[in-house]
């Protein structure tokens, strides 16, 4: 799909906006001053996808813990700055690779300005990054509330572009989606720069994963967005987890093959949900480039098709690169179309997982 043409910007060693992937972003649930704890989670996001971390920033202590954190993990670090502009100095003087600024509560001419200069000299960009919550009053009650966001972020970059910089990342969330899907198309047509996406506070991981799936898919199907962050009031690794999921499903990002599988129904004589589950749970601790190809650069998702019953198995079979069809407790396997055996369902898994290491060709 077409992507809205902006500037690259580098964090650290991923380059974002432009033609560049789609980047997976979380933020550190632990206190960073609280290093060990907060260099073990992000070693977990690595592993589970995120490609750019953001810890917060309370005190000196938090920026300070910066130092000791950067060589320790193999992904850029953001520091999420708030009320107290000299602790985005301090970060950046301790090896952040960006730094996220709330307009909402830093925003006086000196304090922008000074920020601006350390930026320049350790020649790392900013993320303006507006929320919903946090809103200063511009004299705009009359204004929606996706106005409100995209007025808030506008009057920052004309205030950060005055001092001639111009590495910028922003983002607008909102808690609402129709909100904020609003305030991005707007500032979509405003501006250059990469656009950071994601709802704001929305709650419990299933609730969460839907809005966040609402939202950043609308965008990114009109070709806005050139990083996201789903916000789950969950463990970072799921946020990660749902990220993946949401690129895979607008084909933007391969993380593996895809699975189609059956809703199950009465026809159903296999435990089919058990089956599915063994073999996503299997696959996500194979290496991505295994039978040397690399699904995150593919072209085309290979497809792994499990039915259940014989009214759209063996169709959804020969449709995907390898696939099964069961009838009463054995399964036909199909591969590129053709039908090579039959196996029974206590042998499907290993038995895919095999066929798949040979390829799909």
């Amino acid at each position: 799909m077409p992507r809205r043409k902006t500037k690259v910007i580098k964090i650290g060693n991923i380059y974002i906006g432009g033609n560049n992937p789609i980047a997976i972003q979380s933020m550190a649930k632990t206190k960073t001053a609280d290093i060990e704890k907060t260099i073990a989670q992000i070693k977990n996001l690595q592993k589970a996808g995120c490609e750019i971390l953001r810890v917060a920033v309370k005190d000196i202590y938090d920026a300070r813990a910066i130092k000791k954190i950067r060589p320790k993990i193999k992904i850029p670090l953001v520091a999420d700055i708030h009320f107290d502009w000299r602790l985005a100095i301090e970060a950046i003087e301790n090896g952040a690779d960006k730094i996220r600024l709330n307009p909402g509560n830093i925003y006086k001419q000196h304090e922008i300005e000074a920020i601006v200069a350390a930026l320049k000299r350790q020649k790392i960009p900013l993320r303006i990054g507006v929320n919903s919550g946090s809103l200063r009053d511009l004299n705009s009650k009359r204004l929606s509330l996706s106005d409100k966001l995209v007025a808030s972020a506008m009057d920052y970059i004309k205030t950060v572009e005055r001092l001639k910089f111009y590495d910028m990342v922003i983002s607008l969330k909102g808690s609402d989606v129709a909100d904020t899907v609003s305030a991005y198309r707007k500032i979509a047509k405003l501006c250059d720069y990469p656009l950071h996406l994601g709802v704001t506070a929305t709650g419990l991981p299933r609730q969460g994963a839907v809005k966040s799936s609402i939202a950043i898919g609308a965008l990114l199907l009109e070709g806005i967005g050139d990083t996201i962050r789903v916000s789950l009031t969950a463990g970072p690794e799921q946020e990660v987890r749902v990220a993946k999921a949401i690129l895979e499903a607008l084909g933007l990002r391969h993380f593996g093959p895809e699975i189609i599988s059956c809703p199950t129904c009465g026809r159903c004589e296999v435990d089919l949900i058990k089956i599915v589950k063994e073999l996503e749970s299997r696959l996500s601790v194979i290496p991505a480039c295994r039978s040397g190809r690399d699904y995150r650069l593919s072209t085309r998702l290979p497809k792994v098709a499990v039915m259940g019953c014989v009214v759209n198995g063996p169709g959804e079979a020969k449709g995907a690169d390898i696939g099964i069809a069961f009838g009463k407790k054995e399964g036909l396997l199909f591969k590129k179309g053709k039908a090579i055996k039959k196996i029974s369902s206590a042998a499907c898994v290993n038995t895919l997982l095999k066929e798949m290491e040979r390829g799909y060709d």
